[in-house]
């Protein structure tokens, strides 16, 4: 049977829109309070933008250089950029329908109020006009656009007012920023409700008679542009990655218009005169039924103090190991956190017991992503004071976190910590903490390892794994592989984890072809899968091979999937369920019955090419019969999820389930 075909294959892009498209689900579900609903949908305006910016921008960019290729489902660039535009306007109008019959009306119930200027009168509209007049107008700068004036560089996802003004008997226009040295939504404090509050834009374009005096104007609106934000550039040549990058990022700004967003309501003179202004395809200009980027939601959402119902139960994660000694509880037994279930605080205590400890020799570390005021960056700077031997890893290409982790490498750097900027054309993925122990025994070393960033504040909104061991072959693995990352010496050969991009795709490969000559033996054949996104073909194509065996197949797919359940006699034995829910589900978890001899490998590792590639991922297993049944425990509870749950149908699209009766996450907020 012939698996290649492209009806058997979904198109990414198209997929992670579904994906988003889940996520808005969630501001409809009516078990979640007023202010969640509000992030849910920020989180899809700030979603929606990173697809613009990498990998719309990516597709526009194949298409401009002639690229004919088609995608495994059998798509073209130009074919996904049209299913895309077609998908996405769909999203937009969904997005603005929920805000302005959903939301508004829940907001004005609770007295919460977002007026237009004209609904404000009296004492209201004083205030909101003296705010204009010794805030506001002090700070703009209309920009006139005429021959000796040429249309400015705008900067990418920032808001601007575009403005037709005629002047000595001629139309000219005028582009307004919204600085963002004052907040987008003002606060009048006696507004119309308890809660009174009005968009600066809105204040701006009420004056505009005031900003252009003398002068008539005749119509305006509200836009903001989206530029591509890859970065673009030959790390073999660079010869410092960190200058190189932080280059890029200031040059990220300005890259390619991909996406123009106006007002509902904005005149053609002014849509037609932005979209020659920019180059900008038509297809690629959006229509918002109200206020642009919706990510001024999250900050909205903390303006006010909250009543108990406005947001989730309050959440307090458990810390197991309160006012124990890390070190003793690790020579004891393995320890598996379940975050965000689980306080992250054991990892902070582990790491500053260590920076602190005379007897700990050397820290190693990987950082992808941390907080801002990190604790874990003040750990390893209070280490080196303390003349501890601290090594690094910091991946300076994490998308979007280019300039956090550029400013904490320094810090570190001058703090006596040796920093390694990752490696060249390759992410360093993986999440590693290893801790060189002086003890009465000798040297030991303590290992900490995740699913997850070393990031105290995701900890509590995204779920991960994280292991502590101090087993003899798992350090030593973690040794060899720092050893690699950081010097020159042969990839190595490692005992117990798995890494990418040497291993990682051989392993899975491996692993699914013993679960299909199991089945063809007779004997127990199951394999369950925990993945932010599966894509890779070659993966996916063997999942369709082994389903074909015989081989019981559940996939929990939070975003991205590219394979197709329940194909007659090509997917029959496979199911795919995306769990979108107050936490980010964020695990990665690989299980393979292997004849009912469970193995189970955790890791950082997705099921994309780019993770199994061109990453460097580590997959490392359960070996302890405890955590071991822990990890199947919490596998099956998720299986068992109904309600935050929504099964993929074999022409993949999603669907919730009839009885809606189980939420693994509430679930797991008591369990433990």
């Amino acid at each position: 049977m012939n698996i290649d075909q492209h009806k058997y294959y979904i198109n990414r892009e198209l997929s992670w829109l579904d994906f988003n498209n889940r996520v808005l689900d969630e501001v409809l579900d009516e078990k979640n309070p007023l202010l969640e609903k509000m992030k849910f949908l920020s989180i899809t305006s700030s979603n929606l933008d990173e697809f613009f910016m990498v990998r719309v921008a990516g597709l526009e960019e194949q298409q401009a250089a002639g690229y004919l290729k088609k995608d495994h489902a059998g798509l073209s660039s130009i074919e996904q950029l049209d299913k895309i535009s077609d998908k996405t306007h769909n999203f937009v109008n969904r997005q603005y329908s929920i805000y302005n019959k959903q939301l508004i009306p829940m907001l004005t119930k609770e007295e919460i109020r977002i007026n237009k200027y004209n609904d404000l009168e009296g004492k209201q509209k004083k205030y909101i006009n003296d705010y204009f007049d010794d805030i506001i107008f002090p700070i703009l700068t209309p920009m006139a656009i005429d021959s000796g004036r040429p249309f400015p560089l705008l900067k990418n996802k920032a808001i601007y007012i575009v403005v037709s003004v005629t002047v000595r008997n001629q139309e000219h226009f005028a582009i307004i920023q919204l600085p963002k040295v004052f907040p987008r939504i003002i606060k009048i404090p006696e507004g119309l409700g308890q809660f009174s509050f009005i968009f600066a834009e809105n204040l701006i374009c009420a004056n505009l008679s005031k900003i252009f005096k003398g002068n008539l104007v005749n119509s305006y609106s509200v836009f903001r542009i989206t530029r591509s934000a890859d970065l673009l550039f030959d790390e073999e040549d660079a010869k410092d990655l960190l200058l190189e990058i932080e280059h890029q990022v200031k040059q990220r700004k300005w890259g390619n218009p991909i996406r123009l967003e106006v007002t509902r309501g904005c005149q053609p003179a002014l849509k037609n005169f932005l979209i020659e202004s920019f180059s900008i395809d038509k297809k690629d200009l959006y229509y918002c039924d109200g206020p642009l980027d919706f990510t001024f939601l999250m900050d909205f959402s903390t303006a006010f103090i909250p009543k108990k119902k406005w947001v989730f139960p309050n959440h307090n994660p458990i810390n197991p190991f309160i006012n124990k000694d890390m070190f003793d509880e690790i020579n004891k037994k393995d320890i598996l956190l379940h975050f965000p279930y689980h306080s992250f605080q054991p990892v902070l205590d582990f790491l500053h017991a260590a920076s602190q400890d005379p007897n700990v020799l050397a820290i190693k570390q990987t950082l992808y992503r941390v907080s801002s005021n990190s604790p874990v960056i003040s750990a390893l700077i209070k280490a080196a004071k303390n003349n501890i031997q601290v090594t690094v890893l910091v991946e300076l290409k994490a998308r979007f976190d280019e300039e956090n982790n550029i400013t904490w490498a320094r810090t570190l750097e001058h703090a006596g910590c040796h920093v390694v900027y990752g490696l060249p054309n390759i992410k360093i993925h993986s999440k590693m903490l290893l801790i060189i122990r002086k003890e009465q025994t000798g040297i030991k070393r303590y290992v900490n390892i995740g699913t997850g960033n070393f990031n105290d504040k995701t900890a509590k909104l995204y779920t991960d794994f994280s292991l502590f061991t101090c087993r003899e072959d798992f350090a030593s693995d973690v040794t060899s592989l720092f050893n690699y990352l950081t010097g020159y010496t042969e990839k190595p050969i490692l005992k117990k984890l798995v890494i990418s991009p040497s291993f990682s795709r051989e392993f899975f490969m491996r692993r699914i072809n013993a679960e299909i000559d199991n089945a063809k033996a007779g004997l127990p054949a199951r394999i369950v899968a925990v993945t932010n996104s599966l894509i890779d073909t070659r993966i996916i194509k063997q999942l369709y091979l082994a389903s074909i065996a015989g081989v019981k197949i559940d996939l929990i797919v939070r975003g991205i999937c590219g394979l197709k359940p329940s194909l007659k006699k090509i997917s029959d034995n496979i199911r795919v369920v995306s769990i979108v829910g107050r936490f980010l589900e964020h695990t990665r978890v690989y299980y393979f019955s292997n004849n009912n001899k469970p193995l189970i490998y955790l890791g950082s590792a997705d099921l994309m090419s780019r993770n199994l590639d061109r990453r460097v991922e580590v997959l490392f297993p359960i070996i302890n019969p405890s955590l071991l049944e822990q990890v199947v425990n919490i596998l099956n509870t998720q299986l068992k999820d109904t309600i935050k749950a929504r099964f993929m149908k074999s022409d993949g699209t999603y669907s919730y389930y009839k009885k809606r009766e189980f939420n693994s996450q509430e679930f797991f907020t008591t369990y433990y």
